[in-house]
């Protein structure tokens, strides 16, 4: 398979800017399939190739241009990965408009604090219900001067606040108005043969002579907040010559081909979403289908059957703790048989690995791995829709455990590592050179050292200009030699990077221990029983945990040990809490004595983005916890104190 994939890499010196990335695609391949998108009107996936979707981004670029906005000024886009994000991305970033990307499972207090921050003069949103929750908040703090819903809205209509009128209009009929008439359906259903005639006419009609001016390479694309784990996020500004960069040096390490099939998931707001699942296709010229939701992963993974999958370790974690799930009900002979191809796939990786090309593989590798990856292996991945080439994991690290399991089972999982403020990629593994408990080696063009601390400092063309309005903050994290200063712990071995926490995220318990939590809940949540972790214990004898257990682990438990699994009573029974604390003492049997939990507090009810206690990339608010869970952090200390 792999002599027969086409490398068609589009350089950074020859995009030169975001906009000309995707009309130099558009020029190359405009047959090529680009996107993929269910169509929940039709009930079918939609398919869009690189000339339908360039097309859709000149009538969305015109509209835009209607607006009058100048260059530099913010425009918000809140909506699920689409093609519609697609569009409203290119157009905006064709007439030099600066994009600021919205979590939509975010709070809406924080969206609205992001919009007032950035100044964001137009916001495009999914329904007209999302903006009512958003409005009250908006109305007297934004500068928008206008709401776009994807969802139809039945003419402009306009709601009054303290400081200025806002104009909500839904996008068909604000597209209507911006193109010739006869048009107006072209961009929903392009593959329709009437449409496809307005389409090129349409085309022609916007030629050479209204082509906006080319943005400067150097000049802000783009501002994204940061997760905001402790006080309000900042507005990272990356340029459109960061992103690009970055997006080379991805390829440049592991290389992208025209015939791969990118399944995007993690929202385009996330920037390492945004970069390796968006515009690195592009520059490879890939195609990405757009999944629907998490709850529908397994079926679009199925629809969609990429080759190459970018995910949060949380999700190839959920993964696992399915798969798994489903062999219990398969008999004894089926585990037995699933455990040892998985550890034989697993000894064929790290014999490989260290082997580099000398030597015999064990027999069982060579005669035995061929016929259980045929008769196990296959099997499984082909739930991932059978094609997987390579899975990358980023945004937080990636427990050794849930690296073996989809190793073992022949799919190269490789982890990397990045902040938003580098565009956001820093390191990965490569697939021929993967040491899973490390984030891999440098990209290539990213100097790292190791400064005060243990402190991970990087330098690239991809680190950001600053953070917006806030110099002091920008100051503190890039210092004068141009070295971002990351925060986290690491050590460097064989080019290898292996970060081992935040140097903030330190517990120091009142014996003076330090305990970095943050590696003792990975732990914890590689027990099945256990979704979310968070220890606690600063300035305290001894730590602690709030735990969400997971609902179908729990009724197992709860029957063994006879109690009633939906009496919330139950949670707190003293056998079930011994037997969680059984289970963390094996989870953290390979770390010091006291860094042991000692007590511990349990819920069914998960922790979300929406009731505010994860970030949008799905990081631990550990000071909002704290606050959310102080009494029951409190009776915990309390009752191990009592005679």
């Amino acid at each position: 398979m792999q002599s027969n994939l086409q490398l068609d890499l589009i350089s950074c010196e020859a995009a030169r800017t975001l906009p000309g990335l995707f009309r130099s695609r558009l020029e190359r391949a405009p047959q090529s399939p680009a996107y993929m998108q269910f169509d929940s009107a039709r009930g079918k996936w939609r398919s869009y190739t690189w000339g339908e979707t360039g097309r859709l981004v000149a009538r969305w670029q015109l509209a835009l241009t209607k607006e009058q906005f100048a260059p530099g000024e913010r425009v918000a886009v809140l909506l699920r990965n689409s093609v519609e994000w697609v569009c409203f991305d290119q157009a905006a970033q064709s007439l030099g408009l600066v994009v600021v990307p919205l979590y939509p499972a975010d709070a809406s207090d924080n969206i609205a604090y992001i919009l007032a921050d950035s100044g964001a003069r137009l916001l495009l949103v999914g329904t007209p219900g999302r903006w009512e929750t958003l409005a009250p908040l908006c109305a007297s703090s934004t500068q928008l001067k206008k709401v776009l819903f994807v969802q139809h809205l039945n003419g402009p209509n306009k709601t009054t606040g303290p400081s200025e009128t806002v104009i909500l209009e839904g996008v068909d009929d604000w597209l209507a108005r911006a193109v010739p008439s006869g048009i107006d359906e072209a961009d929903r259903h392009p593959e329709d043969p009437e449409n496809e005639d307005h389409e090129k006419q349409y085309a022609d009609e916007q030629a050479e002579p209204d082509k906006p001016a080319e943005p400067d390479p150097q000049a802000l694309a783009t501002l994204v907040y940061t997760s905001g784990t402790t006080g309000r996020p900042k507005g990272v500004m990356l340029s459109h010559y960061n992103i690009l960069w970055n997006a080379e040096a991805v390829l440049k390490a592991i290389p992208g081909y025209r015939e791969d099939v990118y399944l995007s998931l993690l929202p385009l707001s996330h920037m390492f979403e945004r970069t390796v699942g968006y515009y690195v296709p592009i520059m490879a010229g890939s195609t990405v289908g757009f999944a629907r939701s998490l709850k529908d992963l397994s079926t679009d993974m199925g629809s969609i059957r990429p080759t190459l999958l970018i995910a949060v370790p949380q999700i190839y974690e959920g993964i696992r703790t399915k798969m798994r799930q489903q062999l219990e009900g398969e008999g004894r002979l089926a585990r037995s048989l699933f455990d040892w191809t998985l550890a034989v796939g697993w000894e064929r990786f790290s014999v490989t690995q260290k082997r580099q090309g000398q030597g015999q593989p064990r027999w069982r590798h060579t005669f035995a791995w061929p016929l259980l990856r045929r008769l196990v292996a296959d099997k499984v991945l082909a739930r991932l829709g059978g094609r997987l080439r390579i899975a990358v994991s980023g945004g937080g690290p990636l427990y050794g455990e849930t690296a073996r399991f989809f190793i073992g089972l022949g799919l190269p999982l490789v982890q990397g590592y990045g902040l938003t403020e580098a565009s956001p990629v820093l390191a990965a593994n490569r697939p021929e050179d993967n040491i899973p408990d490390s984030v891999g080696p440098a990209l290539p063009g990213v100097e790292i050292r190791i400064g005060d601390d243990d402190e991970l400092l990087v330098r690239s063309h991809g680190i950001m200009l600053g953070y917006w309005n806030k110099p002091e903050e920008t100051h503190a994290a890039i210092d004068a030699d141009g070295w971002l200063h990351t925060g986290d712990k690491t050590r460097i071995s064989d080019d290898h990077i292996f970060i081992s926490g935040r140097i903030k995220e330190i517990l120091v318990t009142s014996t003076g221990e330090k305990v970095p939590p943050g590696d003792l809940e990975m732990a914890i949540t590689q027990d099945s029983l256990f979704d979310q972790a968070m220890v606690a214990g600063e300035n305290q004898p001894y730590l602690i945990a709030l735990l969400v257990l997971n609902q179908h682990e729990w009724e197992g438990l709860a029957k063994s040990l006879n109690l009633k699994a939906d009496d919330s009573e139950s949670l707190s029974n003293p056998a079930a809490k011994n037997a969680a604390m059984q289970r963390i003492k094996s989870a953290l049997r390979g770390f010091s004595k006291y860094a042991r939990v000692r007590a511990v507090y349990m819920t069914l009810e998960p922790w979300r983005v929406e009731n505010g206690l994860l970030t949008p990339t799905m990081k631990l608010k550990r000071s909002e916890l704290q606050k959310r869970f102080a009494d029951k952090i409190a009776d915990l200390y309390r009752q191990r104190a009592s005679p």
